[in-house]
């Protein structure tokens, strides 16, 4: 399992995808999150600027991050 450390109250799913190292670019986590390839506490989510709190966990291609603060 992956984690991110917040520096914030929160942070969007992209940018977590980029953070944890499983996309490459905005536009790698955009696509990722337009085909419904992440799923945000067990929901697929195709909002990348959803917002992520504390003990929020992204499932992307078997990988777990869970987003800690």
């Amino acid at each position: 399992m992956l984690t991110i450390r917040l520096k914030d109250d929160y942070i969007k799913l992209g940018q977590a995808l980029k953070a944890a190292g499983v996309a490459g670019s905005g536009v790698d986590a955009k696509h990722m999150i337009q085909e419904g390839l992440v799923q945000v506490n067990g929901e697929t989510e195709y909002q990348r600027g959803k917002k992520l709190y504390d003990k929020d966990l992204i499932v992307y291609d078997g990988e777990t991050i869970q987003v800690i603060k």
